[in-house]
């Protein structure tokens, strides 16, 4: 985990996730469920008490903002979406994640017999987070 900004916004890895859906559009909860899943290519599923545990936590951190809400089949949404702080945070994160990729695998590659270890190719998809082994 890695502490974001001054307010000590503890940055998870379903909170990068969350922050990730909301960088690019608003979504109402089950949108950002639905994206969070795709993201992780299905590793990271939320329940609506970790998601919305979640956005209080990004709110709070002045990291995703809510802006607006509709009613849809009788149903309340309410929409959100990362602010221009969440953006740049989102971006440090990946980059953070990135860079421990990169040193993870050069680390791997000096293990004795790592000549038969299958590392898999860097991934450079647009939006897409590293993949890691902690997601649900």
């Amino acid at each position: 985990m890695k502490t974001v900004g001054g307010g000590g916004f503890r940055m998870t890895e379903q909170s990068y996730l969350v922050l990730l859906a909301l960088a690019t559009e608003r979504r109402h909860g089950y949108a950002v469920i639905q994206a969070v899943r795709e993201l992780s290519d299905g590793r990271t599923r939320l329940g609506a008490g970790t998601l919305y545990g979640n956005l209080d936590r990004l709110v709070a951190a002045g990291l995703v903002e809510a802006v607006g809400e509709e009613v849809v089949d009788g149903r309340l949404r309410r929409y959100y979406r990362a602010t221009d702080d969440g953006r740049r945070a989102v971006r440090a994160e990946t980059v953070r994640l990135a860079e421990l990729t990169e040193h993870a695998r050069r680390s791997l590659s000096l293990l004795p017999g790592a000549d038969g270890i299958a590392l898999p190719e860097a991934r450079h998809d647009a939006g897409r987070p590293p993949r890691s082994a902690g997601g649900r």
